[in-house]
This record gives structure tokens, sequence and C-alpha cells, in this order.
């Protein structure tokens, strides 16, 4: 009697509903379809959101069936159904972890009944694979493999060898995937899912690049009776294959594809159709027409947020890469972000290279601009002087486009201006600081940061405004491509400015030479470095070399193919290995081929050498200046050339000037000059207070001793010391050193949520809240040092960032200070007044870190914060928090 009530009752009910609800799943499952779908269903859709439209209530009833068979029917033999119904509704709940427990204990207590047995571990597998414990759930899939020869009934067979080839899948080993899919196909004749598993199989074979094969299954899709969308998309991708396999088809595509679009059943998809039309442009390097139709993909899309998102990513990647107008590509990776899952793959990577896009844009300016100008300089000087004059005057330039429909001056197009007009200004009566400060916010409030240039209110130039504005702001490059160059303001000026920049002669044409090809070695490096991204890191060596056969970094970008093509491409790897040895035999990169310890032997060389920098700094704290001389002058003749070697000096000249009269001072500074001419961090400091002295020399000829007092914590200084509201930027902004020999501190830049089109008045990003935190804009910002090791002393430390501060940021007033909490020490600097100028302070010091922190660099990192956050420091927990929430959210 149990076994029949139990069968009957409870059982045949329970399958019922499991069934209907599957159904149910399928039906409001949404599929992407630009990925591998998955091979089974479940309640969390492949973007990973739960699907809210299911009616969980189905799942209750089974639990309470199943539950009712194992308490009253113990004597019935549906116990391991029971047990299995169990697992099976909490999977479709949702409660995965509940879920693997009932199947593991179902496989280990009814281990004898083969099929039951069989289930579980298949059903264990999928529960955990949903959790994404990947090598648990390939452990019970190895044992479920195992039993397989043991089934007798076929038809059995087919989801243990579909869930096998799900997992091959998550490990990309397509090839296994397909034996199994095959397998599962073969077995599961008349299942509900065996036309899924053949879409899954073609897209499979397309991946592999196996054309034919994948034609085959996408066509058996579209002859079944498939769900429509699955039928369109199957359709889809014939066309786009028969395309892929050459021959008279690939002209009739587009004409395919068209075709398409006069099917009403087609209006919900459209966007993928003028989406593949766009691919077939852009692979034909028809990348106008490819953009018209990724824009037209945008404008069809209305549901389906994927497709959109990757219309805009190929919309930024082509402003990027083909255009070069990186503000409209800056835009559409803000969109991309925006728009697509966080699970697609490379999703990090387009993040990583929308924060970090104003690093790469600045260098690619630099080689528009020298090519511009470089372009002029090769033309006859009669129509030199007549284009510099439309460069000058770019209204004029602006009506003799409109008029003659041309828009092309052959330079880079950049983002909005200033409108200069010195009538105005001089006429301008709120002459008092407090008016400027508060016509200063209100600006900011409005309309943003904007970049002082001309006619920084309109969005839409052509290209010879964009071109004149871009040359003016960046004329006379300054020592690093970040730093900002000042605003010319007249056409008369304009003219000299442009002409005295033209690369004539030999010298200036080598000058201008060397900014394309140190722009092209730090764009390289960063991806490689910084984006972790080696093809596109490849190809900008690659450009480099082709454009600079003989450059300076020519052991550097050997040494990175080498890397890059290690494992992939082993001759072309081989071959630049053999570059960095026969070429550049002493170099580092050359050193650590022949001895991969060396880097290792580097490291401790370094921290060696931090070591000797704070036993002598110990000696100049208290007092004992002559020994600090003579260790100085003892490490100059061990290590001369080490990357300390600057501030060694600075610690014996400072310690000359304590002990000796002005002339031994500057004889001391006037030496750091000459021997570390190109250095960043003392250079400038020592500049500064030689200029100082000068100014002021007959004081100091009247002291017995040129310094006569100092603060451990704020090193010497001779400036005026002038308080000032915000801090300018700074002299030295971020450089990227060769690989392996300096520690990066990477500094995310603050997201902007614009849309591709420029409003009028962009309105205030959202604010974001995690827990304490917040991104709500703040009037103070500090920048924050954190060193995860409360046992160190920092006093060198804050001496170095002290030298950073006075030499590239004097007069700004900058403090550093430390705060203390579990085993964790923070140097903050500040105070700044929005965080666009604490940004900047982060880009200037952040390459320098290495030489300012006399410890570990795996123990420090650097972020920005506002002062409502920092105060709410104070745990190492809130600490580790708070950096995560910067990470993400700026």
């Amino acid at each position: 009697m149990q076994n029949l009530t139990a069968r009957y009752n409870y059982i045949y009910n329970s399958k019922v509903l499991l069934i209907t609800h599957q159904q149910e799943l399928a039906e409001t499952y949404v599929d992407n379809y630009d990925q591998i779908l998955p091979v089974f269903l479940g309640p969390v859709t492949d973007n990973n959101e739960v699907n809210t439209s299911l009616n969980l209530k189905p799942m209750d009833d089974i639990i309470k069936k199943a539950q009712t068979i194992i308490l009253e029917k113990s004597y019935s033999n549906y116990t391991d159904d029971a047990y299995i119904l169990l697992g099976k509704a909490n999977f479709f709940n949702g409660n995965y972890f509940n879920a693997a427990e009932y199947f593991d204990y179902t496989a280990r207590t009814y281990k004898k009944n083969i099929n039951s047995y069989l289930e579980a571990l298949n059903w264990k597998a999928r529960s955990l694979m949903q959790l994404k414990r990947i090598s648990e759930a390939n452990k019970v899939l190895d044992t479920l493999e195992s039993i397989l020869p043991d089934i007798k009934k076929k038809r059995n067979l087919a989801e243990p060898f579909a869930t096998l080839a799900q997992m091959c899948i998550y490990l990309d080993n397509n090839a296994a995937a397909i034996s199994y899919l095959k397998d599962a196909i073969k077995a599961g004749a008349g299942t509900d899912n065996r036309i899924r598993w053949t879409y899954i199989l073609a897209q499979l074979y397309e991946k592999q690049k196996n054309y034919p094969d994948a034609l085959i299954n996408y066509r058996k899709v579209v002859k079944s009776n498939a769900p429509f969308e699955m039928y369109f998309n199957a359709n889809l991708n014939q066309i786009k294959l028969k395309t892929l396999e050459g021959g008279p088809r690939k002209a009739n595509k587009q004409n395919q594809l068209l075709g398409l679009l006069k099917d009403d059943k087609n209006l919900d998809y459209n966007d993928q159709v003028y989406f593949q039309i766009a691919e077939s442009h852009a692979a034909d390097e028809e990348f106008k027409e490819a953009l018209k139709y990724y824009e037209l993909s945008i404008q069809k899309s209305t549901t389906n947020q994927y497709q959109k998102g990757l219309s805009y990513l190929r919309i930024a990647d082509l402003n990027f890469k083909v255009f070069k107008d990186y503000l409209k590509a800056k835009s559409y990776y803000d969109s991309t972000v925006n728009t697509l899952p966080k699970t697609y793959p490379g999703y990090d990577l387009i993040l990583k290279k929308n924060l970090n896009l104003q690093y790469l844009t600045n260098r690619y300016q630099i080689i528009s601009i020298e090519d511009t100008l470089q372009s002029i300089a090769k033309l006859p000087e009669a129509s030199r002087a007549e284009k510099i004059k439309l460069l000058a005057n770019p209204v004029a330039a602006a009506v003799q486009a409109s008029n003659t429909n041309s828009s092309s001056t052959g330079g880079y197009q950049p983002t909005y201006g200033r409108n200069n007009n010195a009538q105005l200004q001089s006429s301008f009566y709120f002459s008092n600081p407090t008016a400027i400060t508060i016509g200063f916010s209100d600006f900011k409030r409005k309309w943003g940061n904007r970049k002082l240039e001309n006619n920084w209110r309109q969005s839409i130039r052509t290209s010879a405004q964009e071109t004149s504005q871009e040359i003016a702001n960046n004329i006379n490059t300054p020592i690093s491509p970040d730093e900002a160059a000042p605003v010319v303001k007249d056409a008369q000026t304009l003219v000299k400015q442009y002409t005295d920049s033209l690369p004539v002669t030999p010298e200036l044409l080598a000058k201008s030479n060397q900014k394309i090809i140190d722009a092209y070695y730090e764009i390289a490096s960063f991806y490689l470095q910084e984006l972790n991204s080696p093809k596109e890191a490849a190809e900008a060596y690659q450009l480099l070399l082709n454009r600079f056969p003989a450059n300076n970094h020519l052991d550097a970008t050997y040494y990175s193919l080498f890397l890059i093509n290690k494992g992939i491409d082993e001759p072309k790897s081989i071959d630049f290995k053999n570059k960095v040895l026969k070429d550049f035999p002493s170099s580092i990169y050359a050193k650590i081929i022949i001895d991969p310890s060396f880097s290792l032997r580097q490291s401790e060389l370094e921290t060696a050498i931090n070591t000797q920098y704070n036993e002598i700094f110990d000696q100049y704290l208290k007092k004992d200046f002559n020994t600090v001389i003579s260790r100085v002058n003892e490490t100059s003749k061990s290590s001369s050339g080490s990357f300390l070697a600057p501030q060694f000096a600075y610690l014996k000249a400072i310690a000359i000037g304590r002990t000796s009269k002005v002339d031994a001072l500057l004889t001391a500074f006037g030496s750091i000059t000459e021997q570390f001419p190109d250095d960043k961090l003392i250079t400038p400091l020592v500049k500064g207070n030689l200029t100082y002295i000068n100014e002021h020399l007959a004081d100091f000829q009247k002291r017995d001793t040129a310094l006569i007092d100092f603060d451990p914590n704020e090193p010497p200084y001779f400036g005026p010391r002038i308080p000032t509201p915000t801090v300018s930027k700074a002299k030295e902004p971020v450089a990227l050193e060769k690989p392996d020999q300096t520690a990066k501190i990477q500094e995310i830049a603050k997201p902007v949520t614009s849309q591709p089109t420029t409003p009028d008045a962009p309105k205030a990003p959202a604010v974001k809240v995690d827990g304490p935190f917040s991104t709500a804009v703040s009037t103070v910002y500090y920048y924050v040092i954190d060193v995860a090791d409360g046992s160190l002393t920092l006093s060198s430390s804050r001496f170095g960032i002290g030298q950073f501060n006075r030499g590239n940021y004097a007069g700004s007033n900058l403090k550093h200070q430390l705060k203390e909490f579990d085993n964790d020490q923070l140097i903050y600097v500040g105070n700044f007044s929005n965080f666009d100028d604490a940004k900047t302070y982060a880009a200037g010091i952040t390459p320098q870190l290495k030489q300012i922190m006399k410890v570990p660099v795996n123990i420090y990192t650097g972020f920005i914060i506002s002062k409502e956050n920092f105060d709410k420091l104070t745990s190492k927990t809130l600490l580790d928090k708070y950096i995560e929430f910067y990470k993400n959210n700026y």
C-alpha cells in the first residue's frame, strides 16, 4: 500500500509539477545567444540574475510531498526518489547548497541502486557547478563517468553526458565538450533539450572555426521546431558562416541580412541584424559603413541590452583605434560598462581601459600632434604659412570648412575648450578673490571640469577647429604627456608657437620623433603591465618597431615581445630573445633571461639599499652630520648607480649645509643637478632651493652654517610657504617605467557615466553607498599610502614625501600626517579641495613611490579618500572595505 500511494499520490504528481515548472522556466528564461548557451536551464539566468517571474510554490509542494514519503512511507521503495525530488526542488528554488547535500546523501545511501546513484551524482555535480565549486564538481563527474558503462537504459545517459559537456565548457575544453554533446544528443532522442544541445554543438564548432560542421548543426536547428528566437539566431549564424567560408556566397551576405529586416516577425531582432551587417563591413575595413550600422543597431535595440552593449563596445573600439576620436571613445566605453553585464568575457579589461583611458589618450594625442606638425613642416614654406594661419584662427577655419564642405586638417580631435576674450576679461568687475571663488564653484557645479581652451561650450566642431585647439594645448609639450600646457590667447602668439614648434631641422625632427617613440612605448607598456592585454601591447610594440626600427627602447621592447610570444609563437619568442642577448648583452633584460633568479637578487639588493638609507637617515635625525657625510661617501663608492643615489646625495648636501658655510652647500646642490639632471624627485627640490638661496645669498653668507634649523619630518626648504585654496598640477606626472624595474601602485580614475551624446549641462553622477562609505562630493580629500606593517618606522618615507611635495608643489601648503591602528599605518597627504586635485597629485607621486617609500613594495597601497570617509576608518576591516569600495567606484 505504501508503494502504491507513494508512487501515484506523491511521486507521479511531484514529477508532473517538476516538468511543468521546467517548461515554464524554458519559456521565461532569457538566453544570451552571443555566448555559448548553458546546457541546462536553472533559476539563475546567464547573467547571474535570479528569474523573479517564476512561480516557486510548486517547488514547495514537491518538498512537502517528498517529506511525506520519507516520514510516512518509509517502508516503500521510493525514499531514494523522494530525496532526489527534495534536491531538485531546492535546486530550482536556487538553494544549491541544500540541493547538493540532499544529492550527496542519496548517492552515499542508495549506492546499490545504480539509476538513483547516477541521477544523484549528476545533480550533485550540477549543484556544485552552480556554486562555482568546479574542482569538487569535477571529482563527482569522475565518479559518474566510471559507472556509465553499467547503465543499461540508453535514455538515462543523455543528461549525464550533457553535464559532462557543461563541465568541459567551463574548463574551456571544447573538443571534449563536442564529443560529450554528440553522445547526449544521440542518447536523448525525443528529449526537450535535444534542440538546445544541437545549437550549443553548432556554437562549439563555430568557436573551433569548424564552419562546415557548425553550419550542419545550425541548419538542423532551423529545420526543427525550435523556439523562434533560437531559430532566428541559428538562421543569422548560417548567413554569417556562409560568408566566412568565402566564395560567391560572401557577396550575397548583406543582401540576405537586409532581407531579414523585411520580415515583420524579425522586428524585435533588427538590432542583431544591423550588428551583423556592421561586423561584415568592419571585417572588410569599411569602418564608416560599419559605424553607421552599429549606430542603427543601438537605435533598434529596445529589449536586448547585451546586444546594445556589444554595439557600444564596437563603436568605442572604432573611435579609439581607427578614428582616433578619444572623446567619443571615452563616452562609448562609459556606455559599454554601464550596459554589458559584469559576466561578459573581458569585462574587467574594458572597465580598466575605460578608467585609464586618459593615460592612453594623452599619448595618442602626442603621436597625432607630432605627426601633424611634421606633415606641415614637409610643405613648401608658402603653403606652410597658410596652414599655420588657418590653425591659428579656428573661427576662420570653421567658416572656410563650412563653405567648402570640408573638415580635414590631419590633426587630432580633442575635447572642450575655453572662450578667451581679452576685452571681456579686462572689464570683468569680479576682481576680488571671494567673488572669483564663488563664480568658479557655480561654474563647476553647472558645467563640471572643463578644459581651458577655445569654444569650450561647443560640443561639435570642425576638424580644423579641433586640430587647432589641440595643437595650441600641446605646443611646447611639457616634461611629460600628462602635464597641462598653458592656453594661448591670441592668433599672433599661436602663429609664432606653431612656427617655432615645426620640426624643420634634423635636430627638431629628432626631438619630435622621440616624443612619438616614448608615447608608443608607454602605450604598449601600459597595455601589458596595467591592462594585462598582451595582444594589444604586442600591436603597439610592433607599431613602434615598424616606424622606428632603431630607438632607445629596443631592449625593453624586445624583452616584452619575447615574453608575450612565449608559449604562443615560440619561433618569434626565440627570435626576440636572441635579439636581446645579441644586441643588449649587458642589459637587465639579458641578465634576467640568462639567470631568472637575477630579478629576485635585484629585489634583495634594493631592500639592502633601503636599509642602508634608513640607517644613514637615523644618523641625520640624531644630528650626527659628519657621520652622515662619511657614510654617504662610502655608499657612493659601492653603489653609485643605485636608484636612491640622488637621495643619498641630498642627505649629504643638507648635512654639509648644517656643518659648513653656504658656498659648500651650493657646491653640493650643484653637483646633484649635474649628476642627476633627469631625476624627478630630488632635482626639482634642489633647483628650488638653489633659486631661493641665490635670491637671498647675502643673508646666507652671514651665517656660520648655511642651514640653522630643521624639522625631521619636513625637509629643509628655503622658498616661501604661501597657502593656496587648491593644488596646482604636478610637474612630474605618470610615466611608465620598464618592466620589473618599478613598483606599480594603480590609481583608478573616477568613472564618468556620460552617454555618447554630450548634453548641454551634464548631470551630477549618482552617489554610490556601500555600508559606511559613499562617493558623495566633499570639500576635503586626502591621498593616502597604507603601509600594512605597524612595526616599521616611516620617518624616512615621510621625509621622501616631503621632498616630493616641496619639489613639485611649492607654495601649496600640503601637509602629510600619520594615522595608526591595528597593524596598519596611514600616511595621508592633504588637504585637497576636490577629487580631481587629489587624483592629479596621485598621478604625479605614484611613479616616484619606489624611491620615496623605504619599505618593501608589496606592503603599501595608494588611494584617494574624502575626509568624511577617512574619519570612518577605525579598523583594518573597514580599511580593507574602503579600498575595495574605492577600486569599484573611482
